[in-house]
């Protein structure tokens, strides 16, 4: 009944209906911009900034996850981040987003990651959940911080020797 495998470039579409229909449970939908090409070639170019899985229920798509790699300094080992993770909300229920996570785990110890890392909505309390019962632990410990759009060309245009 499930299949999980990686993503083609054949399945972009199905990829980008999965980033609306996750943007609209968020209530970020005016957040998303993407450029179907430009998706295209960060997925499946010749240089892949990212990795994607798709989740199929009884050969219809369920679900997807996309991932990238960091890396830890400290630990001088690279590991997972899950930018999404999700599934449609009719084949919720199914354990298709613990098979996701399962596989992203899998990958990551197969490629020699320490660990796996992703964000969540401080109110998306059914995914908190989820991500308790597969052992996640909350950091509190740190805060995140973007640069992005204006703020982020004025960053780069700023060439002023820093102050001691």
């Amino acid at each position: 009944m499930l299949q999980i495998r990686p993503a083609t470039e054949a399945d972009l579409e199905t990829i980008i209906r999965f980033i609306r229909e996750l943007a609209a449970y968020e209530k970020l939908s005016h957040q998303v911009t993407l450029d179907p090409d430009r998706l295209k070639r960060e997925l499946f170019g010749p240089t892949p900034y990212a990795w994607t899985l798709i989740a199929k229920w009884n050969h219809k798509p369920a679900g997807f996850a996309v991932c990238c790699y960091t890396f830890s300094t400290f630990l001088g080992k690279h590991g997972v981040y899950i930018e999404d993770v999700f599934v449609l909300p009719d084949y919720r229920g199914k354990k298709i987003g613990q098979s996701l996570m399962r596989s992203i785990a899998r990958r990551a110890i197969a490629e020699g990651c320490e660990r796996v890392d992703w964000e969540v909505l401080d109110w998306n309390e059914p995914s908190l959940e989820f991500y308790k019962r597969l052992g996640a632990q909350e950091r509190s410990d740190w805060l995140n911080y973007r640069v992005e759009g204006a703020a982020l060309a004025a960053l780069a245009a700023d060439d002023e020797p820093a102050t001691p």
